[in-house]
């Protein structure tokens, strides 16, 4: 690589950005590693970024920013518009809190250089303090955050002498619902509260750090029910019954949908296992299908794939 390569394809970018960076000297015999800036002076450059300094200031995470290798994605004063207008607060008001503050800036560093082509897609990407969000590729890449929100990456490989930075056009949030809380909110899933109630299983869901559970939706336990020919009331009351068919959906690790392994015996938290195809089709150890109709719902501890039949375990 020629001496002058990778400063130049920084000031391409930079100027791309509308970011102002002093020239390189032609000669001198100076560090050229040395004239490209860190994190905050580049984004200092970039009026469309100058919210996202107000708030690396107040947050007191300029120092990081500027000494640690990091990749930052960076929203854009539109996307934090677009936030406090969803959130309902001032910008004031925002930047008086910390403690969001951080959390929010935080959710959006990743510890380490990650370049466009380096992002696992699909896959989930862990930023510094916590939570995990993912990036897909389509027209553009997207992230999705933990709230199951959808941001696009509309500039990408802004490289700084401490990392690099991808512009985003939506303010990222990290997920403030566990696996429990989610269900709860979706309706579809209201039978699958109840059983889960019943079994007196809130607890572990909620408290674990990392789970996967394949939701069955409420037509699917319909289907279970007269398939068993029992009442809801009845298969309630069967604990022991409930708590296995249960557990059998959940894996005690997260794993998103670019993650499962297509073929492989799957161990769930009921000790028995189950494979998905590469159709997203699974079949338990009674040799029943299901079909995962929905992927990749995200929560704070874990992640929830909808099947439209609820699994069965060997009896």
């Amino acid at each position: 690589m020629q001496k002058n390569a990778f400063p130049r394809r920084t000031l391409l970018l930079g100027a791309a950005l509308g970011l102002s960076m002093p020239l390189l000297q032609a000669c001198g015999g100076g560090d050229d590693h040395a004239e490209i800036p860190h994190i905050v002076d580049l984004a200092k450059g970039n009026p469309d970024l100058s919210i996202l300094v107000e708030a690396v200031v107040a947050a007191g995470l300029a120092d990081t920013l500027s000494t640690d290798t990091v990749t930052v994605f960076a929203p854009t004063n539109a996307a934090f518009a677009a936030l406090l207008a969803e959130l309902g607060i001032s910008k004031e008001a925002l930047l008086a809190n910390k403690a969001l503050l951080t959390q929010v800036l935080s959710y959006h560093v990743l510890g380490t250089r990650v370049l466009r082509n380096e992002v696992p897609l699909g896959k989930a990407i862990e930023p510094l303090d916590g939570g995990f969000f993912k990036v897909e590729a389509g027209t553009s890449l997207r992230i999705t955050d933990g709230r199951n929100r959808v941001s696009q990456i509309t500039t990408t490989d802004v490289l700084a002498r401490n990392g690099v930075v991808h512009v985003v056009d939506r303010v990222l949030l990290p997920a403030n619902q566990d696996i429990v809380d989610t269900v709860q909110s979706l309706p579809e899933f209201s039978v699958l509260v109840e059983a889960v109630i019943a079994a007196d299983l809130v607890s572990a869901l909620q408290n674990a750090a990392a789970l996967t559970v394949f939701a069955p939706t409420n037509a699917a336990f319909a289907t279970l029910l007269a398939e068993l020919g029992l009442s809801k009331e009845a298969l309630f009351a069967n604990k022991p019954l409930l708590t296995q068919v249960l557990t059998y959906h959940v894996l005690g690790a997260r794993v998103l949908k670019a993650e499962v392994p297509v073929g492989t015996a799957i161990a769930t938290l009921q000790g028995q296992t189950f494979t998905i195809g590469a159709d997203l089709q699974i079949t338990d150890r009674r040799g029943r299908t299901s079909q995962i109709i929905g992927t990749d719902v995200f929560t704070s501890n874990g992640v929830i794939h909808v099947i439209d039949r609820v699994l069965l375990p060997a009896a």
